[in-house]
């Protein structure tokens, strides 16, 4: 197999897998199927993805960059924390106030479902550290060589395959959500959870694994 293709695949393989955590971007991609349009949906992926492969670009050609800026990413790491639990303890508060057909917390503003993702995933530092231990591991097990070729298609792969884990949730969380009757309130409260919960895991990773410590 050609370099480039196995590199594409690489991307697209390592991408995927780490879309499929439960999350508050996945969670969202299914609320806005499943309340908007499957347009607004996929706008909203395009978003994410943007982001996300920025970051990554900037994982694999700015490393050093980035250990000379560890104290950006420990803000924002902390600020993701502080937006977490807000959005979480709202979420929770709306699910006690709205009708079964109102819109969701997140979902419930005019801006464009593109530039939402974009806003999202732009203040969820944790793709960082995501791409980056990937990165250093692939570069040092000689699976991707630093070469622009080579990081080009892998982020490129990387695209592909973060569109590929948020389409299980676009579609298969629509069919879940549909299956269970869920009504919108339900989903509001599984939001301000799963809010929490990524709040706490967060809050964790900041306290016991700064992974900027990491970064010699």
């Amino acid at each position: 197999m050609p370099d480039i293709i196995r590199v594409l695949l690489l991307g697209m393989l390592v991408s995927f897998l780490g879309q499929l955590p439960l999350g508050n971007v996945n969670i969202a991609a299914t609320q806005l199927n499943v309340q908007e349009s499957q347009k607004n949906a996929w706008k909203f992926a395009a978003g994410l993805v943007v982001i996300e492969v920025i970051y990554l670009r900037l994982a694999l050609t700015g490393i050093n960059w980035i250990i000379r800026n560890k104290l950006l990413f420990v803000i924002l790491g902390w600020t993701t924390v502080v937006l977490f639990l807000i959005l979480g303890i709202a979420s929770f508060i709306a699910a006690r106030k709205q009708s079964e057909d109102k819109k969701a917390l997140m979902l419930n503003n005019k801006l464009d479902r593109f530039l939402l993702g974009l806003s999202i995933s732009a203040v969820n530092p944790v793709q960082i550290p995501f791409w980056l231990t990937w990165s250093l591991y692939l570069i040092n097990g000689k699976m991707l060589h630093p070469i622009a070729s080579e990081y080009n298609f892998f982020t490129i792969g990387a695209g592909f395959g973060t569109l590929g884990g948020l389409a299980v949730y676009i579609y298969g969380g629509k069919w879940a959500i549909q299956k269970i009757k869920a009504n919108n309130k339900s989903l509001n409260m599984f939001m301000g959870v799963v809010f929490i919960v990524v709040a706490f895991l967060q809050l964790y990773k900041m306290i016991y694994m700064p992974w900027t410590e990491n970064l010699k």
